[in-house]
Protein backbone atom coordinates (compact mmCIF):
# COMPACT_ATOMS: atom_id res chain seq x y z
CA UNK A 1 0.00 0.00 0.00
CA UNK A 2 2.82 2.41 0.73
CA UNK A 3 4.31 1.85 -2.77
CA UNK A 4 0.99 2.72 -4.41
CA UNK A 5 0.63 5.96 -2.42
CA UNK A 6 4.00 7.42 -3.48
CA UNK A 7 3.11 8.10 -7.16
CA UNK A 8 -0.03 9.90 -6.07
CA UNK A 9 1.98 12.22 -3.87
CA UNK A 10 4.52 12.86 -6.59
CA UNK A 11 1.85 13.55 -9.22
CA UNK A 12 0.24 16.10 -6.88
CA UNK A 13 3.56 17.75 -6.32
CA UNK A 14 4.02 18.00 -10.12
CA UNK A 15 0.65 19.75 -10.52
CA UNK A 16 -1.55 16.89 -11.78
CA UNK A 17 -4.93 18.66 -11.43
CA UNK A 18 -7.40 15.74 -11.11
CA UNK A 19 -5.46 14.24 -8.25
CA UNK A 20 -5.00 17.62 -6.61
CA UNK A 21 -8.71 18.34 -6.87
CA UNK A 22 -9.52 15.00 -5.28
CA UNK A 23 -7.23 15.68 -2.33
CA UNK A 24 -8.65 19.17 -1.79
CA UNK A 25 -12.24 17.88 -1.81
CA UNK A 26 -11.30 15.09 0.55
CA UNK A 27 -9.73 17.55 3.00
CA UNK A 28 -12.79 19.79 2.81
CA UNK A 29 -15.10 16.88 3.55
CA UNK A 30 -12.95 15.86 6.53
CA UNK A 31 -13.13 19.37 7.92
CA UNK A 32 -16.89 19.63 7.39
CA UNK A 33 -18.00 16.19 8.60
CA UNK A 34 -17.40 16.76 12.34
CA UNK A 35 -19.68 19.78 12.19
CA UNK A 36 -22.53 17.65 10.94
CA UNK A 37 -22.26 15.13 13.76
CA UNK A 38 -24.14 16.31 16.87
CA UNK A 39 -22.08 16.27 20.02
CA UNK A 40 -23.13 13.43 22.32
CA UNK A 41 -24.59 14.67 25.59
CA UNK A 42 -23.69 12.67 28.67
CA UNK A 43 -25.71 13.10 31.83
CA UNK A 44 -23.98 12.90 35.20
CA UNK A 45 -26.75 10.71 36.57
CA UNK A 46 -28.25 8.85 33.62
CA UNK A 47 -26.46 5.85 32.15
CA UNK A 48 -25.96 5.68 28.36
CA UNK A 49 -28.06 3.07 26.64
CA UNK A 50 -26.46 -0.34 26.34
CA UNK A 51 -28.15 -2.85 23.99
CA UNK A 52 -29.62 -5.95 25.58
CA UNK A 53 -28.30 -9.37 24.72
CA UNK A 54 -30.41 -11.28 22.25
CA UNK A 55 -32.65 -13.85 23.84
CA UNK A 56 -36.19 -13.90 25.16
CA UNK A 57 -36.74 -12.30 28.54
CA UNK A 58 -38.76 -14.60 30.71
CA UNK A 59 -42.47 -13.89 30.97
CA UNK A 60 -44.53 -11.14 32.58
CA UNK A 61 -44.73 -10.30 36.26
CA UNK A 62 -47.97 -9.62 38.08
CA UNK A 63 -47.98 -5.95 39.20
CA UNK A 64 -50.01 -6.85 42.30
CA UNK A 65 -47.46 -9.38 43.55
CA UNK A 66 -44.62 -7.00 42.77
CA UNK A 67 -46.24 -4.17 44.73
CA UNK A 68 -46.96 -6.45 47.70
CA UNK A 69 -43.32 -7.54 47.63
CA UNK A 70 -42.26 -3.89 47.61
CA UNK A 71 -44.39 -3.17 50.71
CA UNK A 72 -42.89 -6.15 52.55
CA UNK A 73 -39.34 -5.15 51.66
CA UNK A 74 -39.79 -1.46 52.49
CA UNK A 75 -41.50 -2.38 55.74
CA UNK A 76 -38.56 -4.57 56.71
CA UNK A 77 -36.09 -1.77 55.97
CA UNK A 78 -38.18 0.70 57.99
CA UNK A 79 -38.27 -1.74 60.91
CA UNK A 80 -34.48 -2.12 60.81
CA UNK A 81 -34.11 1.67 60.69
CA UNK A 82 -36.42 2.17 63.68
CA UNK A 83 -34.58 -0.47 65.69
CA UNK A 84 -31.20 1.10 64.89
CA UNK A 85 -32.50 4.55 65.90
CA UNK A 86 -34.11 3.24 69.09
CA UNK A 87 -32.53 4.56 72.29
CA UNK A 88 -32.87 1.13 73.90
CA UNK A 89 -29.93 -0.71 72.36
CA UNK A 90 -29.01 -2.81 75.41
CA UNK A 91 -31.72 -5.36 74.66
CA UNK A 92 -29.51 -6.73 71.86
CA UNK A 93 -27.16 -8.23 74.47
CA UNK A 94 -28.31 -10.97 76.84
CA UNK A 95 -26.00 -9.91 79.70
CA UNK A 96 -25.13 -6.24 79.07
CA UNK A 97 -23.54 -5.75 82.51
CA UNK A 98 -20.94 -8.47 82.01
CA UNK A 99 -20.44 -7.52 78.37
CA UNK A 100 -19.78 -3.83 79.03
CA UNK A 101 -17.55 -4.61 82.01
CA UNK A 102 -15.44 -6.95 79.90
CA UNK A 103 -15.23 -4.51 76.99
CA UNK A 104 -14.25 -1.48 79.07
CA UNK A 105 -11.84 -3.46 81.26
CA UNK A 106 -10.02 -4.95 78.26
CA UNK A 107 -9.93 -1.62 76.42
CA UNK A 108 -8.39 0.09 79.44
CA UNK A 109 -5.91 -2.77 79.80
CA UNK A 110 -4.70 -2.10 76.27
CA UNK A 111 -4.26 1.57 77.16
CA UNK A 112 -2.31 0.64 80.27
CA UNK A 113 -0.10 -1.66 78.22
CA UNK A 114 0.51 1.15 75.74
CA UNK A 115 1.98 3.27 78.53
CA UNK A 116 4.69 0.63 78.97
CA UNK A 117 5.55 0.55 75.24
CA UNK A 118 8.34 2.59 73.57
CA UNK A 119 7.57 6.19 72.68
CA UNK A 120 7.40 5.55 68.93
CA UNK A 121 4.88 2.79 69.50
CA UNK A 122 2.75 5.02 71.70
CA UNK A 123 2.68 7.66 68.97
CA UNK A 124 1.85 5.06 66.33
CA UNK A 125 -1.07 3.66 68.35
CA UNK A 126 -2.31 7.15 69.16
CA UNK A 127 -2.34 7.91 65.43
CA UNK A 128 -4.19 4.72 64.51
CA UNK A 129 -6.72 4.46 67.34
CA UNK A 130 -7.12 7.92 68.80
CA UNK A 131 -6.75 9.20 72.34
CA UNK A 132 -7.46 7.66 75.71
CA UNK A 133 -9.68 10.51 76.89
CA UNK A 134 -12.25 9.94 74.16
CA UNK A 135 -12.50 6.23 75.00
CA UNK A 136 -12.96 6.99 78.69
CA UNK A 137 -15.65 9.58 77.93
CA UNK A 138 -17.59 7.12 75.78
CA UNK A 139 -17.21 4.36 78.38
CA UNK A 140 -18.65 6.69 81.05
CA UNK A 141 -21.55 7.57 78.77
CA UNK A 142 -22.31 3.89 78.13
CA UNK A 143 -22.16 3.08 81.85
CA UNK A 144 -24.56 5.91 82.62
CA UNK A 145 -26.95 4.50 80.04
CA UNK A 146 -26.65 1.02 81.57
CA UNK A 147 -27.07 2.32 85.13
CA UNK A 148 -30.51 3.70 84.22
CA UNK A 149 -31.92 0.27 83.34
CA UNK A 150 -29.78 -2.23 85.24
CA UNK A 151 -30.42 -3.47 88.76
CA UNK A 152 -26.87 -4.83 89.14
CA UNK A 153 -25.26 -2.84 92.02
CA UNK A 154 -21.78 -3.28 90.51
CA UNK A 155 -22.72 -1.02 87.58
CA UNK A 156 -22.78 2.24 89.62
CA UNK A 157 -19.58 1.20 91.41
CA UNK A 158 -17.77 0.62 88.12
CA UNK A 159 -19.14 3.91 86.82
CA UNK A 160 -17.73 5.70 89.86
CA UNK A 161 -14.30 4.09 89.31
CA UNK A 162 -14.37 5.16 85.66
CA UNK A 163 -15.26 8.73 86.59
CA UNK A 164 -12.56 8.97 89.24
CA UNK A 165 -9.85 7.49 86.99
CA UNK A 166 -10.86 9.91 84.22
CA UNK A 167 -10.15 12.84 86.54
CA UNK A 168 -13.71 13.38 87.82
CA UNK A 169 -13.29 12.17 91.38
CA UNK A 170 -15.81 14.74 92.64
CA UNK A 171 -18.59 13.05 90.63
CA UNK A 172 -17.65 9.65 92.06
CA UNK A 173 -17.65 11.06 95.61
CA UNK A 174 -21.02 12.73 95.00
CA UNK A 175 -22.46 9.37 93.98
CA UNK A 176 -20.94 7.80 97.10
CA UNK A 177 -22.66 10.45 99.22
CA UNK A 178 -26.03 9.52 97.65
CA UNK A 179 -25.44 5.82 98.31
CA UNK A 180 -25.00 6.29 102.05
CA UNK A 181 -28.77 6.04 102.71
CA UNK A 182 -29.54 3.52 99.95
CA UNK A 183 -30.09 -0.22 100.24
CA UNK A 184 -27.20 -2.65 100.64
CA UNK A 185 -24.64 -3.06 99.20
CA UNK A 186 -24.49 0.59 98.05
CA UNK A 187 -23.46 1.96 101.50
CA UNK A 188 -20.56 -0.51 101.42
CA UNK A 189 -19.61 0.77 97.95
CA UNK A 190 -19.79 4.33 99.24
CA UNK A 191 -17.19 3.53 101.92
CA UNK A 192 -14.89 2.01 99.29
CA UNK A 193 -15.16 5.01 96.95
CA UNK A 194 -14.53 7.52 99.75
CA UNK A 195 -11.60 5.48 101.03
CA UNK A 196 -10.00 5.22 97.58
CA UNK A 197 -10.66 8.68 96.16
CA UNK A 198 -11.47 10.88 99.16
CA UNK A 199 -9.16 13.64 100.35
CA UNK A 200 -9.74 13.48 104.09
CA UNK A 201 -7.55 11.90 106.72
CA UNK A 202 -6.79 8.25 106.01
CA UNK A 203 -8.16 5.68 108.48
CA UNK A 204 -5.89 3.19 110.19
CA UNK A 205 -4.06 0.44 108.28
CA UNK A 206 -6.34 -2.34 109.59
CA UNK A 207 -9.37 -0.65 108.05
CA UNK A 208 -7.67 -0.52 104.65
CA UNK A 209 -6.81 -4.20 104.89
CA UNK A 210 -10.49 -4.89 105.52
CA UNK A 211 -11.50 -2.81 102.51
CA UNK A 212 -9.03 -4.67 100.33
CA UNK A 213 -10.64 -7.97 101.32
CA UNK A 214 -14.13 -6.63 100.62
CA UNK A 215 -13.05 -5.34 97.23
CA UNK A 216 -11.54 -8.71 96.25
CA UNK A 217 -14.90 -10.36 96.95
CA UNK A 218 -16.95 -7.73 95.12
CA UNK A 219 -15.10 -7.10 91.86
CA UNK A 220 -13.72 -9.72 89.46
CA UNK A 221 -10.09 -9.58 88.46
CA UNK A 222 -9.49 -6.89 85.86
CA UNK A 223 -8.96 -3.21 85.31
CA UNK A 224 -11.70 -2.02 87.71
CA UNK A 225 -10.35 -4.09 90.58
CA UNK A 226 -6.72 -3.10 89.91
CA UNK A 227 -7.49 0.62 89.84
CA UNK A 228 -9.39 0.71 93.11
CA UNK A 229 -7.12 -1.78 94.89
CA UNK A 230 -4.04 0.26 93.95
CA UNK A 231 -5.73 3.46 95.13
CA UNK A 232 -6.56 1.89 98.48
CA UNK A 233 -3.00 0.62 98.86
CA UNK A 234 -1.56 4.05 98.09
CA UNK A 235 -3.87 5.71 100.59
CA UNK A 236 -2.62 3.23 103.19
CA UNK A 237 1.04 3.91 102.18
CA UNK A 238 1.48 0.17 101.56
CA UNK A 239 4.20 0.28 98.87
CA UNK A 240 4.69 -3.49 98.93
CA UNK A 241 1.02 -4.08 98.11
CA UNK A 242 1.12 -1.42 95.39
CA UNK A 243 4.06 -3.18 93.73
CA UNK A 244 2.37 -6.57 94.00
CA UNK A 245 -0.86 -5.27 92.42
CA UNK A 246 1.08 -3.64 89.59
CA UNK A 247 3.12 -6.78 88.90
CA UNK A 248 0.03 -8.98 88.75
CA UNK A 249 -1.75 -6.51 86.49
CA UNK A 250 1.29 -6.18 84.21
CA UNK A 251 1.10 -9.85 83.19
CA UNK A 252 -2.50 -9.51 82.03
CA UNK A 253 -1.99 -6.05 80.53
CA UNK A 254 1.05 -7.08 78.50
CA UNK A 255 -0.72 -10.14 77.12
CA UNK A 256 -3.73 -8.05 76.15
CA UNK A 257 -1.57 -5.37 74.56
CA UNK A 258 0.39 -7.98 72.61
CA UNK A 259 -2.74 -9.17 70.78
CA UNK A 260 -3.90 -5.62 70.08
CA UNK A 261 -0.40 -4.80 68.86
CA UNK A 262 -0.42 -7.68 66.39
CA UNK A 263 -3.82 -6.80 64.94
CA UNK A 264 -2.78 -3.17 64.56
CA UNK A 265 0.41 -4.16 62.73
CA UNK A 266 -1.59 -6.37 60.35
CA UNK A 267 -3.92 -3.48 59.53
CA UNK A 268 -1.01 -1.06 59.09
CA UNK A 269 0.74 -3.54 56.80
CA UNK A 270 -2.42 -3.85 54.70
CA UNK A 271 -2.76 -0.05 54.55
CA UNK A 272 0.86 0.50 53.45
CA UNK A 273 0.89 -2.31 50.89
CA UNK A 274 -2.46 -1.39 49.42
CA UNK A 275 -1.57 2.30 49.30
CA UNK A 276 1.59 1.60 47.31
CA UNK A 277 -0.32 -0.63 44.89
CA UNK A 278 -3.09 1.94 44.57
CA UNK A 279 -0.63 4.74 43.81
CA UNK A 280 1.04 2.64 41.12
CA UNK A 281 -2.34 1.95 39.52
CA UNK A 282 -3.26 5.62 39.72
CA UNK A 283 0.02 6.80 38.14
CA UNK A 284 -0.47 4.37 35.24
CA UNK A 285 -4.23 4.71 35.00
CA UNK A 286 -4.57 4.27 31.22
CA UNK A 287 -2.79 0.94 31.41
CA UNK A 288 -4.44 0.16 34.76
CA UNK A 289 -7.91 0.55 33.27
CA UNK A 290 -7.18 -2.48 31.10
CA UNK A 291 -5.14 -4.11 33.85
CA UNK A 292 -8.01 -4.25 36.35
CA UNK A 293 -10.63 -5.46 33.84
CA UNK A 294 -11.13 -9.12 34.67
CA UNK A 295 -14.44 -10.11 33.06
CA UNK A 296 -17.07 -9.12 30.51
CA UNK A 297 -19.81 -7.91 30.24
CA UNK A 298 -19.88 -6.56 33.81
CA UNK A 299 -22.17 -3.55 34.22
CA UNK A 300 -24.57 -2.38 32.88
CA UNK A 301 -26.02 -5.90 32.83
CA UNK A 302 -27.57 -7.59 29.81
CA UNK A 303 -31.09 -7.80 31.28
CA UNK A 304 -33.82 -5.09 31.21
CA UNK A 305 -34.01 -2.87 34.27
CA UNK A 306 -37.76 -3.41 34.74
CA UNK A 307 -37.33 -7.17 35.06
CA UNK A 308 -34.34 -6.67 37.37
CA UNK A 309 -36.42 -4.48 39.72
CA UNK A 310 -39.25 -7.05 39.79
CA UNK A 311 -36.78 -9.82 40.63
CA UNK A 312 -35.18 -7.71 43.38
CA UNK A 313 -38.49 -6.87 45.03
CA UNK A 314 -39.86 -10.40 44.89
CA UNK A 315 -36.62 -12.09 45.90
CA UNK A 316 -36.00 -9.58 48.69
CA UNK A 317 -39.50 -10.02 50.10
CA UNK A 318 -39.17 -13.82 50.05
CA UNK A 319 -35.80 -13.45 51.80
CA UNK A 320 -37.38 -11.32 54.54
CA UNK A 321 -40.13 -13.90 55.09
CA UNK A 322 -37.58 -16.76 55.20
CA UNK A 323 -35.49 -14.83 57.74
CA UNK A 324 -38.55 -14.14 59.91
CA UNK A 325 -39.56 -17.81 59.91
CA UNK A 326 -36.00 -18.81 60.67
CA UNK A 327 -35.78 -16.45 63.68
CA UNK A 328 -39.09 -17.77 65.01
CA UNK A 329 -38.54 -21.52 64.68
CA UNK A 330 -34.77 -22.09 64.57
CA UNK A 331 -33.02 -22.96 67.86
CA UNK A 332 -31.08 -19.80 68.84
CA UNK A 333 -28.05 -21.66 70.22
CA UNK A 334 -27.67 -24.22 67.44
CA UNK A 335 -24.50 -23.39 65.51
CA UNK A 336 -25.47 -25.29 62.35
CA UNK A 337 -28.79 -23.47 62.02
CA UNK A 338 -27.07 -20.13 62.62
CA UNK A 339 -24.73 -20.81 59.71
CA UNK A 340 -27.67 -21.43 57.35
CA UNK A 341 -29.43 -18.13 58.08
CA UNK A 342 -27.75 -15.98 55.42
CA UNK A 343 -27.84 -18.59 52.60
CA UNK A 344 -31.53 -19.37 53.20
CA UNK A 345 -32.41 -15.67 53.13
CA UNK A 346 -30.69 -15.16 49.76
CA UNK A 347 -31.59 -18.36 47.89
CA UNK A 348 -35.00 -17.03 46.68
CA UNK A 349 -33.38 -13.95 45.14
CA UNK A 350 -30.64 -15.94 43.44
CA UNK A 351 -33.14 -18.49 42.09
CA UNK A 352 -35.33 -15.76 40.59
CA UNK A 353 -32.28 -13.98 39.21
CA UNK A 354 -31.07 -17.12 37.47
CA UNK A 355 -34.50 -17.94 36.04
CA UNK A 356 -35.52 -14.47 34.86
CA UNK A 357 -32.24 -12.60 34.34
CA UNK A 358 -29.33 -14.90 33.53
CA UNK A 359 -30.84 -17.94 31.85
CA UNK A 360 -32.76 -15.93 29.20
CA UNK A 361 -29.40 -14.32 28.26
CA UNK A 362 -27.70 -17.70 27.99
CA UNK A 363 -25.54 -17.26 31.09
CA UNK A 364 -24.97 -19.20 34.27
CA UNK A 365 -24.71 -17.44 37.64
CA UNK A 366 -20.92 -17.82 37.58
CA UNK A 367 -20.69 -16.26 34.14
CA UNK A 368 -23.18 -13.51 34.91
CA UNK A 369 -21.47 -12.47 38.14
CA UNK A 370 -17.98 -12.80 36.67
CA UNK A 371 -16.81 -15.43 39.13
CA UNK A 372 -14.66 -17.20 36.53
CA UNK A 373 -11.56 -15.14 35.79
CA UNK A 374 -8.86 -17.77 35.19
CA UNK A 375 -5.59 -18.41 37.00
CA UNK A 376 -3.68 -16.00 34.76
CA UNK A 377 -5.61 -13.10 36.29
CA UNK A 378 -4.92 -13.97 39.94
CA UNK A 379 -2.11 -11.41 40.22
CA UNK A 380 -4.30 -8.61 38.91
CA UNK A 381 -7.13 -9.76 41.17
CA UNK A 382 -4.95 -9.58 44.28
CA UNK A 383 -3.58 -6.18 43.29
CA UNK A 384 -6.99 -4.49 43.06
CA UNK A 385 -8.23 -6.25 46.21
CA UNK A 386 -5.25 -5.07 48.28
CA UNK A 387 -5.65 -1.51 46.98
CA UNK A 388 -9.36 -1.39 47.84
CA UNK A 389 -8.82 -2.95 51.29
CA UNK A 390 -6.32 -0.16 51.99
CA UNK A 391 -8.83 2.44 50.77
CA UNK A 392 -11.39 0.97 53.16
CA UNK A 393 -8.99 1.16 56.10
CA UNK A 394 -8.07 4.74 55.24
CA UNK A 395 -11.75 5.60 55.15
CA UNK A 396 -12.27 4.02 58.56
CA UNK A 397 -9.32 5.96 59.94
CA UNK A 398 -10.66 9.26 58.57
CA UNK A 399 -14.13 8.58 59.99
CA UNK A 400 -12.65 7.77 63.40
CA UNK A 401 -10.77 11.08 63.46
CA UNK A 402 -13.85 13.04 62.35
CA UNK A 403 -16.08 11.27 64.87
CA UNK A 404 -13.63 12.20 67.64
CA UNK A 405 -13.81 15.84 66.55
CA UNK A 406 -17.61 15.79 66.80
CA UNK A 407 -17.64 13.54 69.91
CA UNK A 408 -19.44 10.71 68.10
CA UNK A 409 -18.93 6.97 68.26
CA UNK A 410 -20.60 3.70 67.37
CA UNK A 411 -22.63 2.20 70.19
CA UNK A 412 -20.75 -0.68 71.76
CA UNK A 413 -23.63 -3.11 71.22
CA UNK A 414 -23.23 -2.77 67.43
CA UNK A 415 -19.91 -4.61 67.35
CA UNK A 416 -20.08 -6.75 70.49
CA UNK A 417 -20.84 -10.30 69.34
CA UNK A 418 -21.60 -12.75 72.17
CA UNK A 419 -20.91 -15.78 69.98
CA UNK A 420 -17.41 -14.59 69.11
CA UNK A 421 -16.70 -13.54 72.71
CA UNK A 422 -18.42 -16.12 74.92
CA UNK A 423 -19.60 -18.82 72.56
CA UNK A 424 -18.26 -22.36 72.53
CA UNK A 425 -15.45 -23.06 70.06
CA UNK A 426 -17.91 -24.59 67.57
CA UNK A 427 -20.27 -21.62 67.83
CA UNK A 428 -17.40 -19.14 67.48
CA UNK A 429 -16.14 -20.98 64.37
CA UNK A 430 -19.59 -21.01 62.79
CA UNK A 431 -19.99 -17.31 63.55
CA UNK A 432 -16.65 -16.69 61.86
CA UNK A 433 -17.78 -18.65 58.81
CA UNK A 434 -20.99 -16.64 58.74
CA UNK A 435 -19.13 -13.31 58.84
CA UNK A 436 -16.11 -14.13 56.67
CA UNK A 437 -17.60 -16.48 54.03
CA UNK A 438 -21.39 -16.40 53.84
CA UNK A 439 -21.97 -12.68 54.43
CA UNK A 440 -19.40 -11.46 51.84
CA UNK A 441 -20.53 -14.00 49.24
CA UNK A 442 -24.29 -13.56 49.43
CA UNK A 443 -24.30 -9.84 50.22
CA UNK A 444 -22.11 -9.08 47.22
CA UNK A 445 -24.27 -11.26 44.96
CA UNK A 446 -27.41 -9.46 46.12
CA UNK A 447 -26.36 -5.84 46.66
CA UNK A 448 -23.70 -5.43 43.99
CA UNK A 449 -24.38 -8.26 41.55
CA UNK A 450 -28.13 -7.65 41.23
CA UNK A 451 -29.13 -4.37 42.94
CA UNK A 452 -26.22 -2.18 41.79
CA UNK A 453 -26.12 -3.84 38.37
CA UNK A 454 -29.85 -3.28 37.81
CA UNK A 455 -29.56 0.37 38.83
CA UNK A 456 -26.78 0.80 36.28
CA UNK A 457 -29.28 0.20 33.47
CA UNK A 458 -30.86 3.54 34.44
CA UNK A 459 -28.22 5.52 36.32
CA UNK A 460 -24.54 6.34 35.91
CA UNK A 461 -22.04 4.92 38.38
CA UNK A 462 -22.25 7.41 41.26
CA UNK A 463 -26.06 7.51 41.72
CA UNK A 464 -26.31 3.74 41.31
CA UNK A 465 -23.47 3.13 43.79
CA UNK A 466 -24.91 5.58 46.35
CA UNK A 467 -28.42 4.09 46.19
CA UNK A 468 -27.23 0.48 46.43
CA UNK A 469 -24.67 1.25 49.15
CA UNK A 470 -27.28 3.26 51.10
CA UNK A 471 -29.75 0.35 51.09
CA UNK A 472 -26.87 -1.96 52.00
CA UNK A 473 -25.98 0.25 54.98
CA UNK A 474 -29.59 0.56 56.17
CA UNK A 475 -30.03 -3.22 56.08
CA UNK A 476 -27.22 -3.60 58.63
CA UNK A 477 -29.15 -1.65 61.26
CA UNK A 478 -26.26 0.42 62.65
CA UNK A 479 -26.18 3.96 63.98
CA UNK A 480 -24.79 6.98 62.16
CA UNK A 481 -21.09 6.06 62.36
CA UNK A 482 -21.78 2.44 61.47
CA UNK A 483 -24.02 3.54 58.62
CA UNK A 484 -21.30 5.76 57.15
CA UNK A 485 -18.71 3.01 57.53
CA UNK A 486 -20.85 0.44 55.68
CA UNK A 487 -21.80 3.05 53.08
CA UNK A 488 -18.13 3.72 52.33
CA UNK A 489 -17.43 0.01 52.00
CA UNK A 490 -20.42 -0.43 49.71
CA UNK A 491 -19.19 2.36 47.43
CA UNK A 492 -15.73 0.80 47.19
CA UNK A 493 -17.08 -2.65 46.37
CA UNK A 494 -19.46 -1.21 43.76
CA UNK A 495 -16.45 0.56 42.18
CA UNK A 496 -14.64 -2.77 42.10
CA UNK A 497 -17.51 -4.40 40.23
CA UNK A 498 -17.74 -1.45 37.86
CA UNK A 499 -14.07 -1.49 36.92
CA UNK A 500 -13.29 -5.21 36.99
CA UNK A 501 -16.57 -6.60 35.67
CA UNK A 502 -16.35 -9.33 38.31
CA UNK A 503 -17.86 -9.72 41.78
CA UNK A 504 -14.89 -11.80 42.94
CA UNK A 505 -12.70 -8.82 43.96
CA UNK A 506 -15.54 -7.32 45.99
CA UNK A 507 -16.25 -10.65 47.68
CA UNK A 508 -12.59 -11.01 48.68
CA UNK A 509 -12.30 -7.40 49.88
CA UNK A 510 -15.54 -7.81 51.86
CA UNK A 511 -14.24 -11.05 53.40
CA UNK A 512 -10.92 -9.45 54.41
CA UNK A 513 -12.75 -6.52 55.98
CA UNK A 514 -14.98 -8.82 58.03
CA UNK A 515 -12.03 -11.01 58.97
CA UNK A 516 -10.12 -8.03 60.39
CA UNK A 517 -13.17 -7.01 62.41
CA UNK A 518 -13.66 -10.54 63.79
CA UNK A 519 -9.97 -10.84 64.70
CA UNK A 520 -10.07 -7.47 66.46
CA UNK A 521 -13.12 -8.44 68.53
CA UNK A 522 -11.71 -11.84 69.47
CA UNK A 523 -8.23 -10.48 70.24
CA UNK A 524 -9.69 -7.84 72.53
CA UNK A 525 -12.49 -9.74 74.26
CA UNK A 526 -11.95 -13.50 73.91
CA UNK A 527 -8.23 -14.34 74.01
Amino acid sequence: MGILKRPVVRSCERGFEPEKSHVIVSKMMDSISPLKEPKEYRSWWRAPYVPLLTGGQSGQFSPTVTWLSAFVLVGALLLVTLLSASPVKLERIEAPEQALSLMVSRTMDVREGLKRAPQWEQQLFAWTSGGNQAEQAHAIEWYRELAEVSIDPLVPLQLAILQAEAGHASKALLSAHEWADAEDPLPQFADLVRAAYGEGAAPDRARYISWQAELAELLPSGWFYDRMAERLARRANDTALVSRIQEQAAVRVDRQFMWAHRITLVELGAMVTGTVVGLLLWLTWREAACFVRLHEPGVPPPWPGVIGVAVLLRGGALGVLCTALFLIYAPPDHASFRALAIPLANIPLLFLAYRHLFRPCGMTLREGFGLEIGWTNVGRLLAVVVAVVAAGLWGEWAMDRLSESFDLTSHWTEWFDPDLVWGSPSLAIMSGIEYVIFAPLFEELAFRGILFATLRRKFSFLPAALISAGIFAIAHGYGLIGFLSVLWSGLLWAWLYEKTGSLLPGILAHAINNLLVCLSVMALLRL
